[in-house]
């Protein structure tokens, strides 16, 4: 199976600000429960570090060029090892940050992109940009539900 990458991006490709996502949206968190249950989540060291507990019903796996960094409740990893589990016919997903998505998108053979309706002043952290090899598979657009902040759409792409 193909390596997954997964993110909310602002309408400018904001992903990130402070180290935390700028927005509340209960609606886009309950899609990534959905897609990235009962598969192995890789992240990096500050993306493991901004969640409050591992994710549950999830391997969580870390990408840190640290060799001696560890924490209790996940697995160190590294590039190498993400791609063989995934040529091996692993689904994983890539849940950020930043650097991870640019290091793995190239990688990747699908992208699950939710484009929240806001342009957030100084983001800091974003979406690495997606070349002609991409193609848009599915598009919904959904209004803010109970627990959003913002309309949203949900994006699925595929590599040509």
């Amino acid at each position: 199976m193909p390596l997954h990458l997964i993110w909310a991006e602002d309408e400018a490709g904001g992903i990130g600000r402070d180290g935390d996502l700028p927005w509340r949206q209960r609606t886009d968190l309950q899609r990534f429960k959905a897609l990235t249950l009962g598969h192995p989540v890789v992240m990096g060291r500050r993306t493991w570090e901004s969640l409050p507990f591992p994710l549950p019903g999830r391997e969580n796996l870390v990408l840190t060029r640290d060799l001696s960094w560890s924490d209790e409740g996940l697995e160190r990893t590294t590039l190498e090892e993400v791609k063989a589990r995934s040529e091996a016919g692993e689904t994983l997903f890539v849940i950020g940050g930043g650097e991870i998505y640019a290091l793995t998108l190239d990688e990747a053979a699908v992208v699950h992109r939710t484009v929240v309706h806001i342009t957030v002043e100084g983001a800091d952290t974003h979406a690495p940009a997606m070349d002609t090899t991409w193609s848009l598979h599915s598009s919904e657009t959904v209004p803010a539900q109970e627990g959003d902040q913002h309309d949203q759409t949900f994006e699925h792409w595929t590599r040509l």
